[in-house]
């Protein structure tokens, strides 16, 4: 997302040595609203932005002049928590030991992330689109894809399905369970198992008759 930043130019047109100063104020301005955005959207899925605002400590004039509206700064809350999910599940050995295993290991962390940042899904409702949303998944589908591709050349995980869809349905199923959590339809303690028996019994190879 850009940032509008206004050049201060001096007589003669030069740009004054502040410009390095003043963008490094506006990039810690920046964080300061998307940390605050993240535990006001927290609270209260439809807290407005004079609020977050008030939380960050800087005016409604300079959280509009980097978020000119609500759709942009849940956008930029959005991809700030997927990368933290991303950096959360770098650190899983994801890459050893059977895919199998690897998987039921990738399901369990996602479902913890996810939980932590199920309340971005309300606040997001209707602001930001499907497609968007699934946007800034990307990176970390691509680790579950690469999971579910070694599970396939291991010979554990079945072929006879795209491995697109196999990768849209873990993603569709972890946001179900966030619903069906937020609804009180499951119990919370219960959803990893749920999902891991779930997600890994879909990939199963399926036996010849």
């Amino acid at each position: 997302m850009s940032t509008p930043y206004e050049k201060v130019r001096r007589p003669g047109g030069r740009t004054p040595g502040g410009e390095p100063r003043r963008r490094a104020d506006a990039e810690r301005s920046i964080a300061s609203i998307v940390a605050a955005a993240l535990d006001c959207f927290r609270k209260d899925p439809n807290v407005s932005l004079s609020a977050v605002a008030g939380a960050a400590g800087v005016s409604r004039v300079t959280l509009y002049a980097h978020f000119p509206s609500r759709e942009d700064l849940l956008d930029a809350v959005l991809e700030h928590s997927v990368e933290q999910a991303d950096a959360a599940l770098q650190s899983q050995v994801l890459d050893e030991g059977p895919a199998d295993e690897a998987f039921s290991l990738l399901v369990r962390s996602g479902w913890r992330i996810l939980e932590r940042h199920a309340f971005l899904l309300a606040a997001s409702e209707g602001v930001i689109a499907p497609a968007r949303r699934r946007r800034h998944h990307e990176k970390v589908l691509a680790r579950v894809e690469r999971v579910m591709l070694r599970g396939q050349e291991e010979g554990v995980f079945r072929t006879d399905l795209p491995l697109s869809w196999l990768v849209t349905t873990f993603y569709s199923l972890l946001h179900a369970a966030a619903a069906e959590a937020d609804a009180r339809h499951l119990k919370v303690k219960d959803i990893p198992d749920i999902l891991d028996s779930t997600l890994s019994s879909m990939l199963r190879t399926p036996v010849s008759s």
